[in-house]
């Protein structure tokens, strides 16, 4: 089974049109991936290609468009690179023998301001080598630096060793999904409704991986249906270790299960996974001060068909408005997040399934820098059905900021302060 995508290390190659980005992607993975052309331009959207890059595991490479394009064409191109900047998690600044102009300093310095890892790329070094000074001034930035070249070959050994050496900290030791929730030998019981959000024949993303990383670390599964649950815990001679269930059975699920067994979504479980928990649980008390005509961004990191009673074109509203008391303006987008969110109140994101830990940090941190809280589907629909202490019992951080963020706003929860 090829490794998933929005699990894989995002190596995103930067720079100005014909330094040789293209052909630096199809020698680094041995294949014609990108279309490669003396064109200025050849690459217009990015073009991602899944690889095995020892030691590190699966990769995948994005090459972008040059971001010296000009004209209305070439400006939504830049614009489409520079958005790849926040999602990917190392940078290869490629750079032609003539070296560092105006557009590499640009793509360093916003770079730098996102702490992602780079590495300048001279390539064509077959052609010409790197200015003396470029490299000089790029030791003394602490900015490593190698010649290599596309069409030779030559020093692509060394450029994949440099990339190992870069790989982010947070990348290696993100959180786990919910392998470090179930101790060896213990059982996870899944509660996963067949409805008309269920691709047909499969399970949702997250499920797959609840499942397999439940399995990773020894302990054992048990899927039912929402309406099964209750037959399903009576008839265990001990109680499951923990029962997660989809967010939009959350409120049956809490209904169904005893007090004393943990619970918690699958929603919640991918919010720690793919952002942090603790901010996005914070986030979620601004629900309790939304007011009559406020405006609220729902944003989907993917694209899919609608559904007749879609979670979050449908049902998130609803619940919102239901919950307020009182009519909002809600606005839905994906897969791109609107540049200025100060217009909004709250932005509630998707689980994020399909993107990778730092698009989605990036976007709660682009959120968090223009004052505007945000939350993720599951920890909202969990508040929105009285249940969110509940389901996040088993995460006291992130219990504690949301209770601690209600109290700085003097909220009250159904059945008093929280």
């Amino acid at each position: 089974m090829k490794p998933l995508k929005s699990l894989s290390l995002h190596i995103g190659l930067f720079g100005c049109r014909n330094v040789g980005k293209s052909s630096l992607v199809n020698a680094l993975t041995g294949q014609a991936v990108a279309i490669v052309s003396p064109t200025p331009g050849t690459t217009t959207d990015p073009v991602r290609k899944g690889y095995e890059l020892a030691p590190i595991g699966p990769v995948v490479f994005v090459d972008t468009a040059g971001l010296d394009d000009a004209g209305a064409l070439g400006e939504a191109r830049v614009h489409r690179s520079e958005e790849m900047l926040e999602q990917v998690d190392l940078a290869l600044v490629v750079a032609g023998p003539e070296g560092l102009g105006p557009v590499e300093r640009r793509i360093l310095e916003a770079l730098d301001r996102s702490a992602t890892p780079r590495l300048v790329v001279f390539n064509k070094s077959d052609l010409a080598a790197p200015p003396a000074e470029a490299l000089v001034a790029l030791k003394e930035a602490g900015i490593p630096a190698v010649a290599v070249s596309a069409t030779t070959g030559a020093n692509l050994t060394r450029l994949r060793e440099a990339i190992t050496t870069l790989v982010p900290d947070e990348w290696l030791d993100a959180p786990a999904l919910v392998g470090d929730l179930l101790p060896p030998g213990e059982l996870a019981m899944l509660v996963v409704p067949i409805d008309l959000g269920a691709p047909k024949g499969r399970l949702i993303l997250p499920q797959v991986q609840v499942i397999r990383e439940a399995l990773d670390a020894d302990a054992m599964c048990l899927v039912v249906k929402e309406r099964e649950l209750r037959e399903a815990l009576a008839r265990q001679a001990r109680p499951p270790h923990l029962v997660i269930c989809d967010s939009q059975v959350v409120l049956k699920a809490v209904a169904d299960t005893p007090p004393e067994i943990p619970l918690t979504t699958f929603s919640i479980l991918m919010a720690r996974f793919k952002a942090d928990l603790v901010r996005l649980a914070r986030g979620a008390a601004a629900i309790h001060r939304l007011r009559a005509g406020d405006r609220v961004l729902v944003a989907e990191s993917c694209s899919h068909c609608d559904l007749a009673d879609d979670i979050g074109r449908v049902k998130i509203p609803r619940w919102l408005r239901q919950f307020v008391g009182a009519k909002l303006e809600i606005d839905t987008v994906g897969p791109d997040l609107p540049d200025d969110l100060t217009p909004y109140r709250l932005v509630i994101h998707c689980g994020s399934c399909m993107t990778t830990r730092k698009h989605m940090l990036a976007r709660l941190y682009r959120a968090e820098s223009q004052r505007v809280p945000m939350t993720n589907y599951g920890v909202a629909i969990s508040l929105l059905q009285g249940v969110l202490p509940r389901a996040l019992g088993s995460f006291p951080a992130a219990l504690s900021a949301y209770q601690a963020a209600c109290r700085e706003e003097g909220n009250l929860f159904h059945g008093g302060i929280v």
